[in-house]
C-alpha cells in the first residue's frame, strides 16, 4: 500500500479527465469559478514539472445553453451544441492558463485517430511534442462531426477517451475528476452505510458489478469509470477517481485519504494496447473450446481449423474480436486474411489454406504477437 502510493505520488505525467458535472455550478451552468480553482491548482502541478494533459467535457452543455434549448437526445442537437460550445470551452481554458503563462493547445479527436494506426501514431507523436515544450493538450471528443461517439457507450463519454490517451501515452497516471468521491461498495444514494473503497487491486467482474449509471447531465457514470481504470490498469499504469467539489482536489490528488485508487496489474506493450483497446473493432471470428484454450492456456496463435464463423465484413491487417462458441468476447487480434478468406478456410487445417485460396499469407490466421486476452 505504501509503496504504491509513493509511486502514484512519484507521476510525472498525469492525465486529468473533467466531467461536465464537474464544472457546472448548482444551477446546472458552466462555472467559470469552478474551472479556475482546477487551473490554479493544476499550474501549481505543472511547476513542479509534471507534465498535464486535460480531457475535458462541457462542450455540449456550453452549446445547448447558447441554443437556449432544454436537453434533448437528438444527435444533430448535440452536433449543432457542440460546435457551438468547443470554442467558447477552450476559451476557458486557454485564457484560465494564460494568466499563469501557460500555453495550451486544443485536441480534436474521433475514434478513427486511434483505429488508424498511421493517425494513433501520428497522434502519438504531436502530443509528445507538446509536452516537450511545456504546453498543455486540452483534449475532447470531435462530436460536432463524429455521431458514434454520442450515440453508443462504448465511447460516448470521455472517460473512454482519456483512459485511451492515458495509456497510448504512457501516462503514470489518469485522474477522473468526478461528481462522485469514488468507487462505493454499494450506492450511497440509496445506501446510508456504504462504504467508499479506497484501493482496487483488480477491476474484476465483482467490482464491476458495484456501477451505476450515468449521473443527470453526464453521458458517462461509474460504469465508464470502471471500463477507464480496466484500460489504464492492464497497461500498467494507476486510475484514480475523484470528487471535483471538493476544494482544492488536484493538489490532494495523491493524498492516500482522498478518492479510489485503481492499481496497476499488466503491461502490455504499445503495439498489444493498440489492438486491445482500438475503438473500431471491423468484425468477429468464433472459434470452438479447443482454439480458445491453446489461446489462453498456451499462448497459441489462431488456426484456421479452430474457426466456427466469421462475422462483418474485413480485411487482411484489420482488428477483429474473438468469441468462444457462445459469442463472449476473449480477445482481439490482427488478421492476416479477410472475411471472404477465413470464411472460406475455417474449419480446415493450414496446410489447405494454399489449395482453397490459390495463396497462402501465413499458417496462422492471427499470429500470437498480434493477439491480446481481452
Amino acid at each position: 500500500m505504501i509503496n504504491k502510493l509513493k509511486d502514484v505520488k512519484d507521476a510525472k505525467r498525469i492525465v486529468f479527465k473533467f466531467g461536465t458535472n464537474t464544472l457546472r455550478n448548482d444551477t446546472g451552468e458552466i462555472s467559470l469559478s469552478h474551472i479556475y480553482s482546477f487551473i490554479e491548482d493544476i499550474t501549481w502541478l505543472f511547476k513542479q514539472e509534471k507534465e498535464i494533459l486535460i480531457v475535458t467535457s462541457g462542450a455540449v452543455a456550453l452549446g445547448k445553453n447558447k441554443l437556449k434549448v432544454e436537453d434533448n437526445d437528438a444527435t444533430t442537437l448535440k452536433q449543432a451544441a457542440a460546435s457551438i460550445g468547443q470554442p467558447l470551452l477552450m476559451g476557458i481554458w486557454k485564457d484560465g492558463f494564460e494568466k499563469y503563462g501557460i500555453n495550451t493547445a486544443q485536441i480534436l479527436l474521433t475514434e478513427d485517430d486511434f483505429s488508424n494506426r498511421k493517425k494513433y501514431l501520428s497522434l502519438r507523436l504531436t502530443l509528445n511534442k507538446l509536452l516537450e515544450n511545456k504546453i498543455i493538450p486540452i483534449i475532447n471528443q470531435n462530436d460536432a462531426t463524429s455521431a458514434s461517439e454520442l450515440e453508443h457507450a462504448a465511447f460516448s463519454d470521455n472517460d473512454k477517451l482519456s483512459s485511451i490517451v492515458a495509456s497510448k501515452l504512457d501516462a503514470d497516471l489518469l485522474v477522473m475528476v468526478s461528481d462522485v468521491d469514488g468507487l462505493y461498495d454499494k450506492n450511497p444514494k440509496e445506501f446510508s452505510d456504504a462504504k467508499l473503497i479506497r484501493v482496487v487491486e483488480k477491476v474484476t467482474s465483482k467490482i464491476e458489478k458495484l456501477a451505476t449509471g450515468a449521473s443527470l447531465g453526464g453521458r458517462g457514470g461509474m460504469i465508464t469509470k470502471l471500463i477507464g481504470a480496466k484500460v489504464v490498469t492492464q497497461s500498467g499504469l494507476y486510475a484514480k477517481i475523484v470528487n471535483g467539489k471538493t476544494p482544492n482536489i488536484i493538489k490532494n490528488v495523491f493524498d492516500e485519504n482522498v478518492g479510489t485508487l485503481f492499481c496497476p496489474t499488466d503491461n502490455l506493450s504499445h503495439k498489444k494496447r493498440w489492438i486491445a483497446y482500438a475503438t473500431n473493432i471491423m468484425g468477429e471470428i468464433q472459434v470452438n473450446d479447443g482454439a480458445k484454450k491453446a489461446i489462453i492456456e498456451n499462448k497459441k496463435s489462431l488456426l484456421s481449423i479452430g474457426i466456427t464463423d466469421v462475422k462483418g465484413c474485413f480485411k487482411s491487417g484489420e482488428i477483429v474480436s474473438i468469441v468462444d462458441c457462445e459469442n463472449r468476447e476473449f480477445a482481439r487480434g490482427i488478421t492476416c486474411y479477410s472475411s471472404d478468406d477465413i470464411e472460406k478456410i475455417r474449419g480446415c487445417h493450414s496446410d489447405k489454406i494454399c489449395e482453397i485460396l490459390g495463396y497462402k499469407y501465413d499458417d496462422d490466421v492471427i499470429i500470437k504477437d498480434n493477439l491480446v486476452l481481452i
